[in-house]
């Protein structure tokens, strides 16, 4: 076997080619078409359920039955373009979870991934005999090991992967603003904490626990990184939105191309998380005290504070996803100023893999420099 190869993603009876899950990305960012084309390359394709109803006709009216009908449709659209794997993003923070959560299993999606909040009572919600794979994301080794401990209790079940999220990632952080900065919890450390969490409930139940990295990964080399710290695989979400699959509109796309590093920020989402974002006119207005008035026609998040607001979390990520910047902003992570052109799914992750071989074959062809005591 050629050393310098990428392994194999396995969670359960699934089996990834090449270890990369591209990140469930809402709100619209990442559909059918992106998770389709991703899981053609052998990777984890995933759709994000955030505002996924949003082209509903009904949407405002009929929010919970608008989304539950979009949402059908996006996972049978993929599973019609791909043998591949495809999941789902579903955030443990949404109004009406278990909706989402009871009609991705019915539609046989592969994998669900669970964040924004612990899903403590996922396993419940899964069918006798269903195939679909539970993997939260969790931003700590304590949050992993208290899902563990409580799906086994509850459930007899553990988690078939988990998700590590670092501070560098984009959207929705699972940290406090003070702990995006500091080092005490850079993914590296993350990622070793996970690692130990899910060593002791393998060995202990015999079940095997992939952990994820995810968050700031952009390149083969950081991939390599992670894999030798003793990851299983990497999750990546900005790398896949500067693509053609990718469901946003074109001027979202380019707002990762025309990013400079300055442009990045971390903003107190409505939601009561902070959040990276691509600073604008949007953002500095709000900055400023200038309020985006709105009414909330749906209450799709239970920890939005939709009264003392000052914008519409979900309106204004429904606007940039459709290329309308004056009323929205794009979410993005720390690394999006690294991206600087729009390539096919295929040519990104072939050259994820290239990058990977070669600072492979970089690490191996590095002289060993010999040990000497020092009498100092």
């Amino acid at each position: 076997m050629d050393s310098t190869k990428l392994e194999q993603l396995i969670i359960g009876n699934k089996v990834a080619s090449v270890p990369i899950i591209q990140g469930g990305m809402g709100v619209g960012i990442s559909l059918s078409g992106l998770a389709a084309a991703v899981a053609n390359e052998g990777g984890i394709g995933i759709i994000a359920a955030a505002g996924i109803g949003m082209n509903e006709k009904d949407f405002y009216t009929n929010h919970l039955e608008a989304n539950i009908r979009a949402l059908r449709r996006e996972i049978r659209n993929a599973k019609s373009l791909t043998q591949g794997i495809v999941g789902i993003n579903i955030m443990c923070a949404f109004s009406h979870y278990d909706d989402f959560v009871r009609t991705s299993i019915e539609e046989g999606i592969d994998m669900i991934f669970s964040g924004a909040g612990l899903p403590m009572n996922l396993p419940g919600l899964l069918k006798i005999k269903s195939t679909t794979k539970l993997i939260p994301i969790v931003s700590s080794g304590r949050a992993a090991k208290l899902i563990c401990q409580r799906w086994l209790k509850r459930y007899d079940y553990l988690p078939d992967a988990i998700v590590v999220e670092g501070p560098k990632a984009g959207g929705h952080l699972g940290f406090k603003l003070e702990q995006v900065s500091d080092k005490a919890y850079t993914l590296e450390r993350l990622v070793r904490d996970v690692i130990e969490v899910t060593r002791f409930f393998s060995n202990r139940y015999g079940k095997s626990i992939p952990v994820i990295a995810a968050g700031g990964i952009y390149s083969g080399r950081d991939i390599h990184k992670f894999m030798d710290l003793g990851a299983n695989g990497v999750q990546m979400g900005t790398r896949f939105v500067a693509t053609e699959e990718c469901d946003a509109d074109e001027a979202f796309k380019q707002s990762y191309i025309d990013a400079n590093q300055d442009d990045i920020v971390i903003i107190e989402s409505p939601v009561g998380m902070p959040g990276r974002a691509i600073r604008n006119k949007f953002l500095n207005d709000v900055s400023n005290g200038l309020k985006k008035p709105y009414s909330c026609p749906y209450h799709c998040i239970q920890s939005c504070d939709f009264k003392a607001s000052p914008y519409c979390i979900a309106n204004a990520l429904m606007n940039a996803k459709k290329g309308r910047f004056r009323n929205g902003f794009a979410f993005a992570g720390a690394n999006v100023h690294r991206v600087k052109e729009i390539v096919s799914v295929k040519k990104l992750i072939a050259a994820l893999v290239s990058e990977y071989e070669e600072s492979v074959k970089d690490e191996t062809s590095a002289p060993v420099i010999p040990y000497i005591e020092s009498n100092i």
